[in-house]
C-alpha cells in the first residue's frame, strides 16, 4: 500500500480532467488492507443503530487529547467501519469539537490519508463544516464517486456556493457516484439547468433519479416551450427512455403524473429534428414501450406513428 487516497484520485483526473475515472478509479491503493479489514468486521457484526458509534468515540478521543496526531487517528480509524454515508454520530462528534480543529483534521484525513475508512471519516468532518478553499479538496475525493461520492455530494449541496462545484463533480461521475450527485442537486432545487441536460447518461442506474430529475428541472415546462433546445430535447429522450423501464427502482413513465403531456411535447419537438442514431433509439424505444402499455391521456396511435416516422 502506498500514496493517498487523494493522490490517486488527483493523479487519474489529471489523466481523465473531463470525463468519469475509469473503473471509478479502482483499484484504490489500500485495496489489501480494506478487504482483510472488512472481512474482520463482518465477522465481528454490530446493529443499525451503533454504525458510526465507535468512529465518533475515536474522534471524540482525538479532538479532547492535548497532544493527537492526525496520523495516530487515521491508523486507528483504518480499523473501524466507517459509513460512507452521513452519520449522525459522527456529525454529533464534529459539533461537539472546535470548529477550527474539525476543519484541521478533516483536510488532513482527506489529503494524506492512504486508508479509504480515514478519508471519508475527514471527508464526513469537512462535511459538517468546511470553507471555501475546500471545496477542490472535497470534489476531487469526490471523484472516487462510487466510495466517496455521498459525503462529498452532501457537503457540497449544503452551501449554496457549493452547487456549481457539485455539478462540476456531477459532469465527472458516473454508476453510483452519479446517483448520489444527481439526487442532492433535486433536493437543492438549485441545479435547473444542469439537470435538464445533464441528469442521465444513460446507465441503468438513472432510474433511480430520473422521475425525481425530471420534476425538480421542471422539464415539462421546459420543453413545452416553442424554443426548447436540442440540448434539452435529446435530454428528455434519455430520460424518458429510462423512465420507460425504471419500476421498482422510482416511478416510472406510467406512475408519472405528467407523462403524457411530456411525450407529446417530446414528439413534436424531436419528429423535426434531424435524425440521428441516439434519437431514433430513443423513438423507438419509448414508441414500443408506448404501444406494449398505452399512457392514460395520450393519443398513443398517433405519438407513435410520428415517433416511428
Amino acid at each position: 500500500m502506498s500514496g493517498s487516497l487523494y493522490e490517486h484520485a488527483l493523479a487519474l483526473h489529471r489523466e481523465f480532467p473531463e470525463e468519469p475515472l475509469p473503473r471509478d478509479g479502482y483499484p484504490f491503493p489500500d485495496e489489501d488492507l480494506h478487504r482483510a479489514t472488512s472481512r474482520r468486521l463482518r465477522k465481528r457484526g454490530h446493529s443499525q443503530r451503533k454504525i458510526g458509534v465507535d468512529v465518533a468515540s475515536a474522534l471524540g478521543d482525538h479532538f479532547s487529547a492535548k497532544k493527537s496526531s492526525p496520523a495516530r487517528l487515521a491508523r486507528t480509524l483504518a480499523g473501524l467501519d466507517v459509513p460512507i454515508h452521513r452519520n449522525d454520530h459522527i456529525a454529533a462528534a464534529a459539533l461537539r469539537a472546535r470548529r477550527s480543529e474539525v476543519r484541521r483534521t478533516g483536510r488532513w484525513l482527506v489529503r494524506h490519508s492512504d486508508n479509504r475508512r480515514a478519508a471519508v471519516a475527514g471527508l464526513a468532518l469537512l462535511a459538517a463544516d468546511y470553507e471555501e478553499r475546500d471545496i477542490p479538496l472535497i470534489q476531487t475525493i469526490g471523484l472516487l464517486s462510487n466510495h466517496f461520492g455521498p459525503l462529498a455530494a452532501d457537503a457540497l449541496a449544503r452551501r449554496q456556493g457549493g452547487i456549481e462545484a457539485l455539478t462540476w463533480l456531477g459532469d465527472r461521475v458516473s454508476g453510483w457516484g452519479r446517483v448520489y450527485v444527481v439526487e442532492a442537486l433535486c433536493k437543492s432545487g438549485l441545479a435547473r439547468e444542469w439537470l435538464l441536460r445533464h441528469a442521465c447518461d444513460g446507465d441503468f442506474l438513472n432510474a433511480y433519479f430520473a422521475a425525481q430529475a425530471a420534476t425538480a428541472s421542471h422539464l415539462l415546462l421546459a420543453i413545452s416551450a416553442d424554443n426548447a433546445d436540442e440540448e434539452i430535447v435529446d435530454h428528455a429522450g434519455r430520460l424518458l427512455n429510462v423512465l420507460t423501464w425504471s419500476r421498482g427502482m422510482s416511478a416510472d413513465l406510467w406512475n408519472y403524473p405528467p407523462a403524457a403531456a411530456l411525450v407529446e411535447a417530446y414528439a413534436r419537438h424531436v419528429t423535426r429534428l434531424p435524425l440521428t442514431d441516439s434519437r431514433l433509439h430513443h423513438r423507438t424505444q419509448l414508441a414500443e414501450a408506448l404501444q406494449k402499455v398505452p399512457l392514460i391521456g395520450l393519443d398513443t396511435s398517433a405519438v407513435t406513428a410520428a415517433l416511428l416516422g
